[in-house]
């Protein structure tokens, strides 16, 4: 088995602290004129990558967080983001109509929670269309 270099510790210390591999490639001490392509050869080194997944659950462990915590706050995130409130003008009376807080960050809370699960958002069914997701604004009334 390879042994990392003094150099290659560094990276992989300053990688989990930033996750930004150029600026850990220069915090490490590489001198090259194109850090991102030594960033990218470090980050595609398979013992580098098992050192970094290594440290990482090391790191995860050590934070004592259980599934269940992190399931329930996704989906906290997902029902606050994607509850409706009203939409104000510009006076800050009521318009009667409504929107949703951020569907956006709802999105995303629910696409880690489906990760996180295991679920497969891709159909990957031959013959079966993929599933789109789109906004209320993006509907056509005819097709309705």
């Amino acid at each position: 088995m390879k042994n990392l270099t003094n150099q290659q510790k560094k990276f992989i210390t300053e990688y989990i602290k930033t996750l930004d591999a150029e600026l850990s490639a220069k915090n490490a001490g590489y001198k090259s004129t194109d850090l991102k392509s030594v960033a990218d050869k470090l980050l595609s080194d398979s013992f580098v990558i098992k050192e970094i997944k290594d440290q990482l659950k090391g790191h995860i462990s050590s934070l004592r967080v259980e599934k269940g915590y992190v399931v329930q706050k996704l989906l906290e995130i997902a029902e606050f983001s994607l509850e409706e409130e009203e939409i104000l003008d510009k006076e800050g009376g009521y318009t009667g109509k409504k929107k949703l807080r951020d569907a956006t960050v709802g999105l995303r809370a629910l696409e880690a929670l489906c990760k996180h699960l295991g679920f497969n958002i891709k159909n990957d069914e031959p013959g079966m269309p993929e599933t789109k997701i789109i906004t209320i604004n993006n509907l056509d009334e005819d097709k309705i």
